[in-house]
């Protein structure tokens, strides 16, 4: 199996992650990418926080789980508001995510970045095949790759593949 990449994607819009993600299973049932987990923040107007889903079943293999998905977010949108002793058990935590490139740098600019009115698909994906996910994703590209644990060449192509001609 090839190595698992998490990419998190920016629309501007509350309801594009949410038809990203239907697109990206119908990606996964056709074997244009295999799919580990994905999970997906919807942030209406008006609200004072975030929607969040996931939207792999937890007996997917490779799927990080509702735990990781529930801890990940909480880090990003919901921490600030609990207090200093949480938020200390919440950094301890936090510290092992490193290794795959969620870090504080991440944290703080998903969280300047998925505000009112925007949303976020959030993938643990391996083995895409560009040219399809492009195509797939024609009539709905996200606006933004906010994050990604591929190498810089790897981005590069990614964003290569998402840019208009």
């Amino acid at each position: 199996m090839a190595k698992a990449t998490l990419t998190v994607w920016k629309f501007n819009t509350p309801g594009g992650a949410r038809d990203a993600s239907a697109t990206l299973n119908r990606l996964a049932s056709e074997q244009s990418i295999v799919l580990h987990d994905a999970a997906t923040v919807s942030w209406e107007e008006g609200k004072k926080k975030p929607k969040t889903q996931q939207h792999t079943p937890t007996t997917s293999a490779g799927a990080l789980g509702g735990a990781f998905w529930g801890m990940l977010f909480g880090l990003i949108f919901f921490i600030p508001l609990l207090g200093a002793a949480v938020g200390a058990a919440a950094g301890a935590l936090a510290g092992s995510l490193t290794d795959v490139g969620i870090d504080d740098g991440f944290i703080k600019k998903v969280r300047d970045q998925i505000t009112p009115g925007t949303s976020a698909l959030f993938v643990m994906s391996s083995d895409a095949v560009i040219d399809k996910v492009r195509e797939a994703f024609a009539d709905n590209p996200p606006d933004d790759l906010i994050f990604t644990n591929l190498s810089a060449e790897q981005e590069a192509a990614l964003h290569d593949a998402f840019d208009e001609d």
